[in-house]
């Protein structure tokens, strides 16, 4: 791997590191501490923060996607060199997998006394939806894949048109707020059906591990194969997402005034 990738590979493997261990381990305190250290939106405004500092950790050197749907799309639309998507996916996959270990260590005497040492996919002492996300009783395979499509195209948009320099592009130290801020805003609008992963490295990574952490194979086999709609989907809408941005506003700026 040439030197300069791989300093883009490290950066954007710690960006994504603490990008989920700060968003598992705010579901963690919620579901171990059984509300008494916060609640639903502390679990939004938890994940909002995380991809923010991810950004600022990550962002100078990586560009800190974080997320392979958001290294698609740049590759499909703003040039991102293709010989980069792979190295990025797995950068992604692996700092989520080692944050989602962090945290397991962190909190494994709570999770004992929480399950009674009984480490459970489903059910009411569940607890493998503490790292990856699992659908809610009603949802249906088809209903999660437009929840996963709808969500991470609704994140594409927004990233693109923050990173568009001939719209309202904000300075770049303040976009990794406002990029956090679209990510708040969706986990308390998407929220409820599947707990908006809108991220397949977020949820196959920690995933992995749930699988390897004692959980084993369920957390691939529940719910009819889940796990497929949080990693597919996000993939799908993240490029939708960024077309429509492109073709609605993005290809219909005025040609750029030529040099003086």
């Amino acid at each position: 791997m040439p030197r300069s990738l791989l300093r883009e590979w490290l950066a954007e493997f710690l960006a994504t590191f603490v990008l989920i261990t700060f968003g598992v381990a705010v579901v963690a305190q919620v579901v171990l501490g059984e509300k008494s250290h916060g609640e639903y939106f502390s679990i939004n405004l938890g994940w909002g923060l995380a991809v923010t500092l991810g950004i600022y950790v990550g962002g100078g050197v990586s560009g800190a996607h974080m997320n392979p749907a958001v290294t698609l799309a740049l590759a499909c639309f703003r040039r991102f060199p293709w010989s980069k998507v792979l190295p990025f996916f797995l950068a992604q996959f692996a700092g989520a997998f080692i944050a989602s270990a962090l945290v397991f260590a962190v909190y494994h005497d709570a999770l004992m006394k929480y399950t009674d040492g009984q480490l459970t996919v489903v059910g009411e002492r569940a607890t493998a939806g503490i790292w990856a996300t699992y659908p809610a009783d009603y949802l249906s395979f088809r209903g999660g894949m437009v929840d996963q499509i709808t969500g991470t195209a609704m994140l594409l948009m927004v990233v693109f048109a923050l990173g568009d320099p001939r719209n309202l592009a904000p300075q770049s130290n303040l976009a990794p707020l406002l990029v956090g801020a679209t990510v708040l805003l969706i986990g308390m609008t998407f929220g409820l059906n599947c707990g908006y992963a809108i991220n397949p490295a977020r949820d196959l990574g920690p995933r992995l591990f749930t699988y390897f952490a004692g959980w084993g194979p369920e957390v691939f086999t529940a719910k009819d194969d889940w796990w497929i709609v949080p990693v597919v989907g996000p993939l799908i809408g993240g490029v939708v997402g960024a077309a429509v941005y492109e073709f609605l506003v993005g290809h219909g700026h005025p040609p750029a005034d030529p040099p003086a």
